[in-house]
């Protein structure tokens, strides 16, 4: 069992899924199950996705690409991954990415320490099934409400 401080394994169907900003997430760590140290979430994009602007104040961010492509901006720095790329964003610096228009990405995201999938829990929506949501404006004033209480703040986009 998860959390037991006994160790556990998932298989690929497994884990919390949610459906946060059009993506499919799949909490495969979170911080109940990792002592609050990480949390390790398998994310499913749709072709350009790209969250706004934005930093953490209270967590570093990594993404380990499993495929599709995509860029990636950290500060005044901008890579292009395709699969098996890696980026590693720390806390404190404005970053965002954007998932190429040629097909969805399939990507593990890290943040140390946990924290963030209680962040898309709070924003997103249990996943009726295991696939990419029905296309929908995001609710905006939701996910503003919701920003502070994880400092989370969005950014201007660079010039």
């Amino acid at each position: 069992m998860a959390g037991d401080g006994f160790g556990y394994a998932l298989q690929a169907d497994e884990g919390e899924a949610l459906w946060f900003l059009g993506n499919l997430m799949t909490v495969k760590a979170g911080g109940n199950d990792t002592h609050g140290s990480f949390t390790l979430l398998e994310v499913v994009a749709p072709p350009g996705f790209a969250p706004p602007p934005h930093l953490h104040r209270r967590e570093d961010e990594a993404f380990y690409l499993l495929a599709g492509e995509m860029s990636i901006t950290c500060g005044n720095q901008t890579w292009c991954l395709g699969p098996g790329g890696f980026a590693f964003l720390p806390r404190g610096v404005p970053h965002g990415f954007r998932v190429s228009e040629v097909g969805p990405a399939r990507m593990l995201q890290l943040t140390l320490p946990a924290q963030f999938e209680r962040f898309a829990a709070a924003v997103g929506e249990p996943a009726t099934d295991r696939t990419l949501p029905p296309p929908a404006d995001p609710d905006i004033a939701r996910l503003l409400a919701v920003l502070p209480q994880f400092d989370i703040e969005l950014v201007p986009p660079p010039s």
